[in-house]
């Protein structure tokens, strides 16, 4: 290994004349600059700097904090020792850094105030920091290979020596032209590695064939007849191909942030769109809602005013035989007086067979009105009916239109907090439901009874087996979990229309269903049967992404376990669904999420 000598006086050299030691110059002049800016600091504080060295820790080497004196009498920061110590736990020994007397059992510190007086008066008096090129390398720095005793911090390492300088040792670097063409670095420990550990020679040559550096005496030896270049060489080479890596590395950030740029406008675009859209279905909803009130108002005053009407004919009508009542009264009481008559003539004078003519006025009530009423009712029914098929048939044709934006990738929750975010509120439709199943607790729970349901007539209506569909269409991210009864429970999403209500959930190609039972589940699609293996519980989570095409189903507990993710592709809004199976009672709820 080539050393370099040291001797020279740091302060009276005189920088390099050759004008191609550039190199060397440069170095000369920065070196220099540190030690003419400190010159004056140093004689300045050589005292004081003695004292600061007085009040520092010899373990982390800076000011001592809150400071802390052992029996054998060196102070050390509380933290330092009591660190350095832990180290020292298992030896059951504690010992001082310094003097290496050993203490037991260990010492209780107390804060030596005093001492701790002393470092913030020296503190005030900004004695604290050492000029830039006096200070002692930390545990953090790479030091001066030259020093001895305490070494300050390195500047500059040389390549060829493969020795590192502080800034007065390396003043031989930047005088003697000895040096002139040895390579400085910035300060690395890791010097010693360029040094070959069989030859103890510097390794300067590559071998292509193994890979790996060596020195001269390796290519003559173990890598005879090797691939060799000079590590120079390689890493001109290797230069290159890094500099290539590096292009092509940032113009992929360029592409890449010309793809955010055009996602971020892509987004404003959305955004705007979007609220355009939401303004404008504003207007019309709101147009609507003033078309209904305004209907609403026109029924409510006709059906007030055909009331009022009636009212009064059947009052007129009611005062007029009332009218005849009391007549009839009159005539009854003249009649039952002369009927108590005693004289025989008296009561044939007066008597007169009576004449009652047939009454005018009809005594029963006129029906036609109550129809009128029962009509209306109707009337407005039929139009609610209507509507709401044309608002169904009409959010389906936005559903499927609507452009959405296409993603990477559809990344599906991890965790059930994350499920949660795309929690959705579902209640059941008491328009598909089958007659033997009972809707309660807002139409989210369903019951198998054993009498049926006088639900009213409705093309939607499930007949033919024990199932429901829910009222909201489904699309985008939803999550909803189901809690099963006693019984068989299938668990569905599915279209809605006639085709998939007249059959049994899973036996078309409309449907999904995940059949859980007491001890086995498997799941049906066009009416094929997979067996599904995992956990059993209770409570079935069902994930869906309508645009990825994703549908998963879990066994929910204390934790989540996947038990099916099913991947299609979605045509038309999905509907969840519930099927039940015996016995006589069984239950399923949608769960209400928090």
């Amino acid at each position: 290994m080539v050393m370099c000598r040291i001797g020279q006086s740091p302060f009276t050299a005189e920088p390099p004349t050759d004008k191609n030691r550039s190199q060397a110059s440069f170095i000369y002049v920065e070196v220099n600059l540190r030690q003419s800016l400190t010159l004056g600091g140093e004689m300045a504080q050589k005292n004081n700097q003695l004292d600061r060295e007085k009040f520092c820790c010899s373990v982390c080497l800076d000011l001592l904090k809150d400071p802390v004196t052992i029996p054998c009498g060196h102070s050390y920061c509380m933290n330092c020792i009591q660190s350095y110590w832990d180290t020292e736990e298992e030896k059951k020994t504690h010992s001082c850094p310094q003097c290496r007397q050993s203490f037991t059992p260990r010492p209780v510190l107390v804060k030596n105030t005093m001492l701790a007086d002393l470092v913030e008066e020296l503190k005030k008096t900004g004695l604290q920091a050492a000029p830039a090129d006096l200070c002692y390398a930390g545990p953090e720095d790479v030091a001066c290979d030259v020093c001895t005793g305490r070494k300050l911090r390195a500047v500059k390492s040389c390549q060829v020596c493969l020795v590192t300088f502080c800034g007065k040792h390396l003043q031989p670097h930047l005088e003697n032209p000895a040096y002139e063409k040895h390579k400085l670095v910035e300060p690395s420990e890791k010097l010693q590695k360029n040094i070959c550990s069989r030859h103890d020679e510097v390794m300067k040559i590559f071998c292509r064939t193994d890979q790996q550096c060596i020195c001269y005496l390796c290519s003559v030896d173990e890598h005879k007849g090797h691939d060799t270049v000079s590590a120079a060489a390689e890493r001109t080479e290797r230069q290159r191909e890094l500099e290539g890596s590096r292009h092509n590395i940032q113009q992929r950030i360029q592409d890449r942030e010309e793809d955010v740029k055009l996602l971020q406008q892509e987004v404003e675009a959305i955004n705007g769109s979007a609220d355009k859209a939401v303004e404008h279905s504003e207007k019309i909803f709101t147009q609507l809602i003033r078309l209904m009130e305004e209907r609403r108002s026109d029924v409510k005053q006709q059906v007030r005013s055909q009331q009022e009407t009636e009212v009064s004919r059947v009052k007129e009508l009611q005062e007029k035989l009332e009218q005849e009542i009391t007549e009839l009264k009159r005539k009854d009481a003249e009649l039952k007086t002369l009927s108590h008559t005693e004289d025989h003539n008296q009561f044939l004078q007066n008597y007169s067979s009576p004449c009652l003519s047939e009454s005018k006025y009809f005594s029963k009530i006129n029906t036609n009105c109550l129809t009128y009423f029962e009509d209306v009712t109707a009337a407005v029914s039929e139009v609610r009916d209507k509507l709401q098929d044309i608002l169904r048939k009409t959010w389906t044709n936005i559903s499927l239109t609507v452009t959405q934006v296409d993603v990477l990738l559809s990344q599906e929750p991890m965790t059930r907090a994350g499920f949660l975010e795309y929690k959705c509120k579902i209640a059941l439709d008491p328009n598909t439901v089958n007659t033997r199943l009972f809707l309660s607790k807002e139409n989210r729970e369903v019951a198998f009874i054993n009498t049926g349901q006088s639900y009213s007539s409705h093309p939607d209506r499930c007949t033919n087996h024990l199932q429901v569909l829910s009222r909201e269409s489904l699309t985008g991210r939803c999550y909803w979990e189901v809690e099963k009864g006693e019984g068989g429970l299938s668990v569905v999403v599915a279209y809605k229309d006639s085709d998939t209500v007249a059959k049994r959930f899973g036996d078309n190609e409309k449907s999904w269903a995940l059949d859980v039972y007491k001890n086995r589940s498997e799941f049906r699609h066009n009416n094929l049967k997979t067996p599904v293996s995992g956990p059993l519980s209770s409570r079935v989570g069902v994930y869906l992404d309508h645009s990825a095409g994703i549908l998963s189903f879990y066994s929910v507990s204390d934790t989540m376990t996947l038990l099916l993710r099913v991947d299609s592709k979605f045509t038309q809004p999905i509907y969840a669904g519930l099927l039940l199976d015996g016995p006589l009672g069984n239950t399923a709820e949608l769960c209400e999420l928090k």
